[in-house]
């Protein structure tokens, strides 16, 4: 612990915020008690550390993040700044698997360290293709990782490769990366994926090339296939020298090669390297941050990988079969696949199915995440590169083309991208599935898939329409240069002044919700009020007309002597019977209420979202909801409890900046609603779903901890005359009478 340490604003040096720095075994914290504002660094997160010239105020340290946050502290004694120095240095980059921060991590939720492991099947996934047909089949020739220890141990090939064929072609592909199928359109058209052979300046294989043959056959309906280089021409000749290099045309018949020139990962790292440059500076100027933007080529390697990928899936659409490389095809044949998966298939941009594709393309495939993200000490510089940082810029591209084709939100592509660097999960720990395996991480380590599904409200797209797939089966981006834009909210992340004051997709998702909520409501005190008529003898075509607001009477609905006669009826024993046979759920539906079109995940129970493990399950309900355990048996106070137990008036996300246990709301920090007070919380301070009193469906919804114990802990039935007192809806039905 070191006190009295500055936190400094990087665009205003005067400003500053004066605070305790924490050190822990997992974080860096800085504690502002007079802002009341904590500022937590994962270690795992710290890409550098540098200690600046000394000033006379004290030791500035710089840090900077692979989450983009960049921070910078004036500690009052040199010592203390270089201990803080080397102990981040050491805590950044451990030495070994097991220091990593997964195998230290407890969830502090219930969620059971298996969750989530068994979500993704590949024969599930290449069964929804259609596979194994009479083309394609699952082979096991690589269940031990002999063939390729940086392959899946399961593959799918064409069912006319005979196994000499493969073990020849895996041979004469560097590292053993053999042709194996990456994804199956409807049309039979397929996307392969491999590395590069090694041919050099004129070997040939003819086991590799009787396995393209064997692709090509596998596709009854073209002549032809692509070969996609993705490397530019004059790097694959290079490599020629090393023995490496491409395909002989002459040694292929029937196949046309394509060389389209996506630079390779030290481009790659220096290109982001320079554009974070621009995004630190100060206070530029637009010519000066255009500028600077169109210098570090980094919007041009996202338009050439998008590029790269729509040629592919309009080949695939088009009928023809695609084998994409590049050098050992980890990186580059990644992404392309990956982002040509999203073109062509609509399950790919749910949220399932998003997690299905980075199982496939990137995990079973053997992505170095390891290796490109820098996790352990022994991890030469040179190896590392924001290669899953540009896959995820791609999709964010995408999605801001096509709003309403994705399920999930940015939030959901900011989430995996700092958990692939946080290591606080064994997801994305090793560098192919053999290392996954052989640590045990589905034993030992927490799943981001089982967390992501415990916090599924948080990432789903209000503008999302299940119908959109049914005019846009496959997207058809824009690729001019200015259709890409520079994603702020990812590598300006942490400057608010540079952001909206709201955010738009969490504004309309708060609408959905209270609609949701209002209209639940409604439901049942149109029951209420019926189930009243009919225990008093009224019509209900009165009822019905004040609901409607056809009819505005002096007159209350019901007189005082009505109200005697209520009271009457209740105190000999008598309830509000149950109105009709309807269930809860269709009485919802019935009334209006579409929990589909929620975004906090009420969905149908065929739906992606209810199995997606969302805690939907109903939390004990208070005395007071039994009513619809007894046949709706409704007794007064619980009608009151009922009238009060909704907030008709949300408060507007504009103005909160804090949540009440003081914690700072950032741009893109997620706020929820209670939906009985209609507060504003963070997610620490609203973790608990309960069924409303007020709710005719009785489905589990988020609310405060205080409302919580609140509904959990009902009075017991007030004085009936208090009762009397405190219903003015039964006198004038109206929506100021419920608040």
């Amino acid at each position: 612990m070191v006190e009295n340490v500055r936190l400094i604003d990087r665009f205003n040096s005067k400003k500053s915020s004066n605070g305790t720095l924490y050190l822990t075994a997992t974080h860096l914290i800085f504690v502002d008690p007079q802002g009341k504002q904590e500022t937590w660094i994962l270690h795992m997160h710290v890409a550098s550390v540098e200690k600046l010239a000394l000033t006379t105020s004290g030791s500035p340290l710089q840090i900077k993040c692979k989450t983009f946050l960049n921070v910078t502290f004036i500690i009052p004694r040199e010592r203390d700044c270089h201990d803080i120095y080397c102990s981040l240095m050491k805590l950044a980059k451990p030495a070994n698997f097991e220091d990593l921060y997964a195998f230290q991590y407890t969830a502090t939720s219930d969620i059971e360290k298996q969750y989530g492991w068994d979500m993704y099947s590949i024969e599930n996934e290449f069964c929804r293709m259609g596979l194994p047909n009479d083309n394609w089949i699952l082979t096991n020739i690589n269940k031990d990782y002999e063939i390729c220890d940086t392959y899946s141990s399961k593959l799918y090939v064409p069912k006319c490769a005979s196994t000499p064929v493969l073990v020849g072609s895996s041979k004469f592909r560097s590292r053993g990366r053999l042709p194996a199928l990456s994804y199956l359109y409807s049309n039979q058209a397929a996307i392969c994926r491999c590395s590069q052979p090694l041919s050099g300046f004129s070997a040939r294989c003819v086991e590799d090339e009787q396995m393209l043959q064997s692709i090509l056959r596998a596709n009854p309906n073209s002549p032809y296939m692509y070969v996609v280089d993705t490397r530019p021409k004059i790097n694959a000749m290079a490599n020629k020298a090393a023995g490496k290099g491409y395909e002989n045309e002459s040694n292929y018949t029937n196949i046309k090669f394509h060389f389209l020139g996506i630079e390779n990962i030290h481009v790659m790292r220096s290109s982001l390297t320079k554009m974070l440059e621009v995004c630190e500076l100060r206070n530029p100027s637009e010519t000066a941050f255009l500028k600077g933007l169109e210098d570090c080529k980094w919007l041009n390697h996202i338009r050439n990988v998008l590029c790269t990928s729509v040629f592919i899936s309009k080949a695939v659409q088009d009928g023809v079969s695609v084998l994409v490389h590049c050098s050992d095809g980890w990186d580059r044949t990644a992404q392309t696949c990956s982002i040509a998966g999203i073109l062509l298939d609509p399950y790919y941009r749910t949220i399932q199915g998003f997690q299905a594709l980075i199982e496939k393309e990137w995990l079973s495939f053997g992505h170095k995440f390891i290796d490109r993200c820098g996790f352990l000490e022994h991890v030469e510089v040179k190896e590392t590169s924001p290669i899953f940082t540009q896959f995820i810029d791609c999709v964010w591209q995408l999605s801001r083309q096509f709003p309403c084709a994705f399920q999930f939100n940015e939030r959901f592509l900011l989430t995996i991208h700092d958990h692939v660097y946080s290591c606080q999960y064994g997801t994305f720990i090793g560098n192919c599935e053999k290392d996954r395996v052989d640590l045990r991480l589905s034993e030992r380590t927490y799943s981001l898939w089982g967390h992501l599904s415990s916090n599924m409200t948080d990432y789903i797209n209000p503008f999302f329409k299940q119908e959109y797939e049914l005019s846009h089966p496959v997207l058809r981006p824009n690729t001019a240069a200015c259709s890409f834009q520079f994603w702020r909210g990812m590598y300006n992340r942490f400057d608010i002044g540079v952001h909206p004051r709201e955010n738009i997709a969490d504004i309309i998702s708060a609408m959905k919700d209270h609609t949701d909520s209002m209209e639940d409501h409604v439901a049942l005190l149109e029951k209420r009020v019926k189930s009243m008529c009919k225990l008093l003898g009224k019509s209900d075509e009165t009822v019905q007309r004040k609901l409607q607001g056809m009819v505005v009477s002096s007159e209350s609905l019901f007189s005082i002597s009505d109200l005697t006669d209520l009271a009457h009826k209740f105190t000999s024993g008598n309830h509000l019977e149950n109105d009709g046979d309807l269930s809860p759920n269709e009485g919802a539906i019935n009334n209006g209420v579409k929990h589909s079109d929620s975004e906090s995940g009420f969905e149908d129970e065929g739906s992606l979202m209810s199995k997606s493990g969302v805690d939907d399950s109903p939390t004990a309900p208070p005395r007071s909801l039994s009513m619809l355990e007894d046949n709706d048996n409704l007794a007064v106070d619980t009608l009151l409890m009922e009238l009060h137990s909704i907030a008709v008036d949300w408060r507007q996300l504009r103005n909160v900046t804090q949540c009440s246990c003081a914690a700072p709301f950032e741009h893109f920090t997620k706020k929820y609603h209670c939906w009985k007070c209609g507060n504003v919380f963070c997610t620490r301070c609203i973790d608990r779903h309960i069924p409303l009193p007020g709710h005719y469906s009785q489905r589990p919804v988020p609310v405060c901890r205080p409302c919580y114990k609140e509904i959990k802990h009902s009075p017991s039935t007030p004085d009936f005359r208090a009762v009397i007192a405190g219903l003015p809806l039964l006198a004038v039905p109206s929506i100021e009478a419920t608040q």
